[in-house]
């Protein structure tokens, strides 16, 4: 009889027969094989009923689209500048449309992060306002430790370990607060690294970004409370620099190296480099065209995951590798990019928790204010259950940029039917295919000599870009006008001389990707989204 109840509510599920009859005497000793028999029914019960009213409250509900800034009506965009604007405005809280209070934050948040890397700056002290939480003046340093090879670094903190302001050092953040334990992090940061290896990983990390967005980032992200973005930042800089290794091997050696790991003897690095280059060869993400938003589009096909192919620290790598080269996408105003976890054929095979956890991680903790949206697109009813779980994993501005997706309607919602590819069931014909790393693809590498050059040059321009910071926080906290509107206009042509600088180092510092082989990184900041069309190759 339960049977026949449970076929006819859910007709499509399979249940294990019963092994045994009502009609036999039950015995006074419990039988394993009957309890095993019962949690099992019972575990496809929740599974099944769970699924499908999860099914019928996040995958079955209408897509929710939250308004974005769009771009011109047509859809393809050709070559374009990153060190230029694109014609969307920009989204509050970022360069160009902060309020009067949130750039008040923005300069505090100058102070302390200048602060850690090294900088004496007793006299610059903010105006008290209601939300302002910067830390109190340090007391006055001795004067013989004042001089620096740059005029503003105390010699001392240039060779000494954990140097830091004192009251930078003491700050901390409630546990509540702190998710992944940054706190740790930042005072381990303090006592392990020099200021002046902490001022070079920030400048690092910057790349051809303007450093107030970068800044703005972890300010949004903590809800403009100084002291909690100052700890989100330091940590970040310590996980890229000692953790990751970000700039110096992940994308300094990039998939050359990884090529040339997988040809090796050694096992262990053989196998590094194999993990690293089959995930390319697959394609199991690429980022490719952008959505109506003008956001770069990055596609995770998960059916080409099983868990244990790779180990964990080839995913990690893997991802760390798509986010920093999908940085090299955005054109001002454009902050963020928006995912596609495309769930054809997805089986409980492709489920993996560990880079699930990974990459959130990563957009919550490492790379904060990064993500436009995620579409989760075809996801089975399966994937119900798993969803409950790893939603509560999520950080609730997180999960609101989540959206299901189930066919091509919904997508266009997000991306133009023109810019969808056909394996979406879109027009776009377009078929990800790995380019192999060509021989002597990195000439620029091997000089070192005119690399020390232009980091030399980087490391001038960021030093006058600090000074200018520092006339221009200490004039506006004075109000002088007049000197406040100089000091912004020089540094606003410092930062852009910053930036273009940056693709002029770039081929001394980071090894040519799949993308540039595409032609869609294309050096000096030009970017082709769509290279193979007609379209791009007029607006060429």
């Amino acid at each position: 009889m339960r049977g026949i109840i449970l076929r006819r509510l859910y007709p499509s599920a399979k249940f294990p027969v019963a092994r045994y009859s009502f009609a036999r005497p039950f015995s006074t000793r419990p039988d394993p094989r009957q309890a095993s028999s019962f949690w099992t029914l019972t575990f496809t019960l929740a599974i099944v009923g769970g699924g499908a009213w999860l099914q019928n409250k996040y995958l079955n509900s209408k897509v929710t689209v939250t308004p974005q800034p769009l771009l011109p009506e047509n859809p393809t965009l050709g070559v374009i500048d990153t060190l230029a604007t694109m014609p969307v405005k920009p989204a509050p809280g970022t360069v160009g449309n902060l309020t009067p209070d949130q750039e008040v934050k923005l300069k505090e948040f100058w102070v302390l992060a200048l602060k850690v890397f090294g900088l004496t700056l007793e006299e610059l002290e903010a105006p008290q306002s209601t939300t302002s939480d910067a830390p109190t003046p340090a007391p006055a340093q001795d004067k013989k430790k004042s001089k620096s090879r740059w005029g503003i670094w105390s010699s001392s903190d240039d060779n000494t370990k954990g140097s830091s302001d004192s009251s930078v050092a003491a700050i901390s953040i409630g546990d509540g607060d702190d998710k992944y334990g940054q706190s740790k992090e930042f005072k381990q940061a303090l006592e392990d690294m020099k200021p002046e290896e902490i001022r070079t990983a920030f400048w690092s990390m910057v790349k051809g970004d303007n450093p107030d967005s970068l800044l703005l980032r972890f300010l949004r992200a903590r809800k403009w409370d100084t002291k909690k973005a100052l700890v989100m930042l330091i940590s970040t800089m310590r996980w890229r620099l000692l953790e990751m290794h970000v700039d110096d091997d992940i994308m300094f050696n990039g998939e050359p190296s990884a090529l040339k790991q997988s040809q090796g003897s050694d096992p262990k690095e053989k196998k590094k480099g194999e993990d690293f280059i089959t995930q390319m060869r697959m394609g199991k993400s690429f980022l490719h065209g952008v959505d109506r938003s003008g956001r770069p589009i990055c596609v995770v096909r998960v059916r080409l995951h099983k868990a244990g192919d790779q180990d964990n620290e080839g995913l990690e790598r893997f991802t760390v590798y798509t986010i920093e080269t999908a940085r090299l996408l955005l054109a001002s105003p454009i902050e963020t990019a928006t995912i596609i976890f495309d769930m054809t054929d997805f089986g409980m095979a492709n489920m993996d928790y560990a880079p699930v956890k990974f990459m959130i991680k990563c957009f919550e903790a490492n790379y904060p204010e990064s993500l436009g949206a995620v579409l989760i697109h075809k996801a089975p009813w399966i994937f119900s259950s798993i969803w409950s779980v790893i939603k509560g994993w999520l950080d609730p501005v997180v999960a609101s940029k989540i959206h299901f997706t189930k066919n091509r309607q919904d997508l266009e919602h997000y991306i133009h039917p023109s810019q969808i590819m056909k394996e979406l069931d879109g027009d776009e014909d377009w078929v990800y295919n790995y380019v192999e790393v060509p021989e002597n693809e990195n000439p620029c590498m091997a000089d070192k000599e005119k690399r020390d050059t232009l980091m030399a040059e980087r490391q001038k321009l960021a030093k006058d870009i600090q000074d200018t910071t520092i006339e221009w926080i200490r004039a506006s906290f004075k109000k002088e006008t007049d000197a406040a509107s100089a000091a912004e206009e020089k540094r606003k042509n410092l930062i852009e001389q910053l930036r273009a600088q940056y693709w002029v180092l770039d081929p001394y510092v980071r090894a040519r990707s799949l993308y540039d082989r595409l032609n869609i990184v294309q050096g000096g900041g030009k970017i082709n989204f769509y290279p193979d069309s007609k379209e791009a190759e007029k607006s060429a």
